[in-house]
C-alpha cells in the first residue's frame, strides 16, 4: 500500500519544512514496524521548491491471517495491494505527531495550510469516483478520481472498485491527515479490525472540525462504525451536539453584528452577543446564583465576563468539543490564572443528550444560544438533563426570535441566522415550550427581551427564566 503527500515552497519558505512537520527527516529512510507488516517513510524527492514524502506499507499476509482479516482475506486477498484501514492504522502510527497538528520546531507552519497534492495509486471506493468526490470536495480539496480498469488487456471487462486518486488543496497537513485517515476506511467500506465502542471516539476526535458539518457524515459514520447501529446512534447524537462549538455566539454574531456594521449612527450600537451576555449576567445576580454552570460554553466569552465577578465562587463550562474547551482554556488564560483564581473556574467535557451527575447541586444553568442548535426530537432530552436531573434553582434559556429576522437586511427571507440552527422559534412557539417545560419539571417561568425590541416583531433574542419552585 502506497501514498506520498507532496507540497512546494520557495527560498524563504521551503518545501522540506514538510519533513519538520511530518516529523521525518527528508535524507534519512525509516521503518516502522506495526501489527500486519513493516511501514517505510522515504522521499523521492526534497528540495526548497519542491518536497515529496512517500508511505509504503509492506503487509505481511500472514500476520494479517493470524491477527483475524476480514471476510476473504485469510487466503487469497488483495489488501496489500490497495489503501484500506491497514494504510490509515499506518499512517496514525507513522505520522501521529504530525496528526495530532503538533510541531515544536515550525509551530507557525503546522497551524497555517499548506499547498498540498496526495496521491494514492490504488484506493477502493464502493461507490466509485463520484463518492470519492462528494466525499473529499466538502472539505476543500480539488478531486482527481481515475477509475482503474479491471485489465487493461480487456477494456471490454469495465473498471474495478478501485480508483487513482489526487487531491489538492490549500489545507493544514494535520487536517490532510485525519481526512486520510478517516475516510480511506470508509471508501472500503471495511476495516481489519472490529469496530469496538471506543471506535466512536476515535472518529469523533479525527472528525473534529470538519465531519460535523459535512454534508455526508451520515454515510461516513455508518461506514466508519462498520454499520453497527448502536455506535452509529451514538455517534450521531454527539455529532449533532457537536455543532454548538462550531457555531457558539460567534455565528450568530455574524449576523447580529453585520446590522451593527450597516447602522449610520454615530455611535456605533452595542453588539447584540454583549447585550445577550449582560441580560444573563443581570438575572443570575437577581437570582443571588454563586455556583454557576455554562452549558454549551463554546469558546469561554460568558465564562469570562463570570470570572471578573467575585460573587460567582464556582464557574463550571461544558461544552461537547474539546476543541471549543481548548479555545475557552486560551481565551480565559488558565495556564497563566493565580491558583485561587483558576480554583473557582473548571471546565469540563460533556453532552446534554445525557444525564450527568457533575452537573447537580448548582445555584444556575445557563443555555445561551444552545436549544436552538438541537434536533426537535432530542429536546427532551436536554430537557430532563438540565430540569429533570441536574435541577440548578434556576434556568437561564435564550435563543432568537425568529420574527425579528426580517429587520436584518442581509439575510435573505427564510433563512436562518446561522446555517446549523435547527429551528427558530416565535415568541408564542418558545413560550409554549417553556411553559411545557416548567410545569413538567415543577419551576415557574418568566420571560424577558434581550436587544432592542421592536413594536412589531418583539425583540432580536429571547430569553426564559426559570425558577425552582420546591426543591427536591
Amino acid at each position: 500500500m502506497f501514498l506520498t503527500i507532496s507540497t512546494t515552497g520557495s527560498d524563504e519558505r521551503p518545501a522540506t519544512d514538510l519533513g519538520f512537520l511530518l516529523h521525518k527527516h527528508p535524507d534519512r529512510a525509516q521503518r516502522f514496524a506495526t501489527a500486519h507488516g513493516d511501514a517505510h517513510v522515504f522521499y523521492p524527492e526534497a528540495s526548497a521548491s519542491r518536497c515529496r514524502a512517500a508511505l509504503l506499507l509492506e503487509v505481511d499476509p500472514v500476520a494479517l491471517a493470524r491477527a483475524g482479516a476480514p471476510d476473504g482475506a485469510r487466503y487469497v486477498n488483495d489488501r496489500p495491494y490497495a489503501a484500506s484501514s491497514l494504510l490509515a492504522v499506518a499512517l496514525r502510527t507513522v505520522f501521529g505527531t504530525a496528526l495530532r497538528g503538533e510541531c515544536r520546531e515550525m509551530p507557525e507552519r503546522a497551524a497555517e495550510p499548506l499547498p498540498l497534492r496526495i496521491e494514492v495509486p490504488a484506493l477502493p471506493a464502493r461507490g466509485g469516483a463520484e463518492l470519492v468526490r462528494r466525499l473529499f470536495e466538502p472539505l476543500g480539496w480539488t478531486v482527481l478520481a481515475e477509475p482503474v480498469a479491471l485489465d487493461r488487456r480487456f477494456p471490454e471487462w469495465g473498471e474495478s472498485r478501485y480508483v487513482r486518486l489526487e487531491l489538492a488543496g490549500e489545507l493544514r497537513l494535520a487536517d490532510a491527515l485525519r481526512h486520510l485517515y478517516v475516510l480511506m476506511p470508509v471508501l472500503d467500506g471495511a476495516k481489519h479490525y472490529w469496530a469496538a465502542p471506543d471506535e466512536v471516539d476515535k472518529l469523533l476526535r479525527m472528525g473534529e472540525g470538519w465531519l460535523a458539518t459535512h454534508p455526508e457524515r451520515g454515510l461516513i459514520t455508518n461506514r466508519y462504525l462498520m454499520r453497527r447501529r448502536a455506535l452509529t446512534e451514538r455517534a450521531r447524537e454527539r455529532l449533532e451536539l457537536a455543532r454548538l462549538a462550531e457555531s457558539d455566539d460567534a455565528g450568530a454574531d455574524e449576523i447580529d453584528n453585520a446590522v451593527d456594521e450597516d447602522t449610520d449612527t454615530e455611535e456605533r450600537p452595542v453588539p447584540l452577543a454583549v447585550r445577550r451576555r449582560e441580560a444573563i449576567l443581570g438575572a443570575l445576580a437577581e437570582a443571588g446564583a454563586a455556583r454557576v454552570l455554562d452549558l454549551g460554553c463554546g469558546q469561554g466569552q460568558l465564562l469570562r465576563e463570570l470570572l471578573k465577578d467575585a460573587r460567582y465562587t464556582e464557574i463550571v463550562g461544558m461544552d461537547v468539543s474539546a476543541r471549543a474547551l481548548g479555545a475557552a482554556a486560551r481565551r480565559l488564560r488558565l495556564d497563566r490564572m493565580s491558583e485561587r483564581r483558576a480554583a473557582r473556574v473548571r471546565l469540563l467535557q460533556g453532552s446534554l443528550a445525557y444525564t450527568d451527575a457533575r452537573l447537580s447541586g448548582y445555584d444556575a444553568a445557563v443555555l445561551c444560544e444552545v436549544v436552538e442548535h438541537v434536533d426537535p426530537p432530542r429536546l427532551p432530552d436536554l430537557e430532563y438533563a438540565v430540569f429533570g436531573a441536574a435541577r440548578p434553582r434556576t434556568v437561564l434559556v435564550t435563543t432568537p426570535n425568529v420574527e425579528y429576522n426580517v429587520r436584518y437586511e442581509t439575510l435573505p427571507a427564510g433563512h436562518a441566522r446561522h446555517p446549523d440552527h435547527r429551528f427558530e422559534w416565535t415568541r408564542a412557539q418558545f413560550r409554549d415550550w417553556a411553559d411545557a417545560v416548567a410545569h413538567r419539571h415543577g419551576y415557574r417561568v418568566g420571560y424577558r427581551p434581550v436587544g432592542p425590541e421592536d413594536p412589531e416583531v418583539g425583540p432580536s433574542t429571547q430569553m426564559a427564566v426559570f425558577t425552582l419552585e420546591v426543591a427536591t
